[in-house]
């Protein structure tokens, strides 16, 4: 089975650098990869990705030797570990809201006796049964990764229970979903946002279990490190293309000496 970057990393107490895909783009796990990334969230909660394409995106992932981590909304057992036989290094779930919720999700992406997860074997996690299986629920035990998503009012109140949850490996703050449901949308400085990020913070350390959220700037992200953030999302296929092409934009205007068309109002978009 492939090393995990992610797991490599957390055992050195490094930070996780991760990007964000939102679209099918190929050319990605290869430049993520160069440019210093561990890992790239794809997500599949509110982007829509074929089976095929999720594979074959994977796939290039292994190429790349970059780890990738799904966000998907699926709590179907037999969808969330055929993603890991697929070759996904990690699954990110949102809206995980009890504890009894985050160990259904154990129980299903964890190989006994952690989880109950179906054994297999011939997919390119395991690199389709070359070596056979004798180490193989071991070794994807050890080297997959379970994010549950702390994104409302409700999983605060259980956030210690959920972090304590056996097969949990990290706590992901979704702070669009967070911040609206806490009565401050984007406002992520909002003394609200700062106490859930407090209460994430204690039930990761207490459980020593990794947390993290996206971070949109040099400043958040030593903020995040300082306070024993790992997991951190910064730059996406989205922000890419928003911002390249705007500042390409501008480059014409200057070059044709017109003023940029506006956007609007200032954008606010993380990652």
């Amino acid at each position: 089975m492939r090393p995990s970057l992610i797991r490599s990393r957390l055992s050195q107490n490094l930070p996780v650098r991760i990007a964000c895909m939102y679209y099918p783009t190929a050319m990605m796990p290869a430049h993520a990869a160069h440019a210093g990334y561990d890992a790239i969230w794809l997500d599949a909660e509110h982007n829509t990705w074929d089976r095929r394409e999720l594979q074959r995106m994977i796939e290039l992932h292994h190429l790349a030797n970059i780890d990738c981590i799904v966000r998907t909304g699926s709590r179907n057992p037999t969808d969330l570990y055929h993603l890991l036989e697929d070759g996904a290094t990690g699954l990110m779930i949102p809206l995980v809201n009890t504890p009894e919720d985050a160990a259904k999700l154990a129980q299903a992406v964890k190989f006994f006796p952690l989880g109950q997860r179906g054994l297999d074997g011939a997919g390119l996690d395991n690199h389709y049964y070359l070596q056979g299986t004798t180490t193989y629920p071991v070794d994807a035990n050890r080297e997959t990764f379970l994010i549950v998503q702390i994104e409302t009012q409700e999983a605060l109140a259980n956030v210690e229970a959920i972090a304590a949850t056996p097969g949990v490996d990290g706590l992901f703050i979704g702070p669009g979903d967070l911040s609206l449901r806490l009565g401050c949308p984007l406002d992520w400085a909002n003394p609200k946002m700062l106490a859930a990020e407090d209460a994430v913070v204690a039930a990761a350390a207490k459980n020593r279990i990794a947390w993290g959220r996206p971070a949109g700037s040099a400043d958040q992200i030593k903020h995040m490190v300082a306070r024993g953030g790992s997991l951190i999302a910064h730059g996406s296929d989205f922000g890419s293309v928003m911002v390249g092409l705007a500042s390409s934009g501008q480059t014409f205007a200057a070059a044709l000496e017109q003023p940029p068309a506006s956007s609007g109002g200032k954008a606010h978009f993380n990652p």
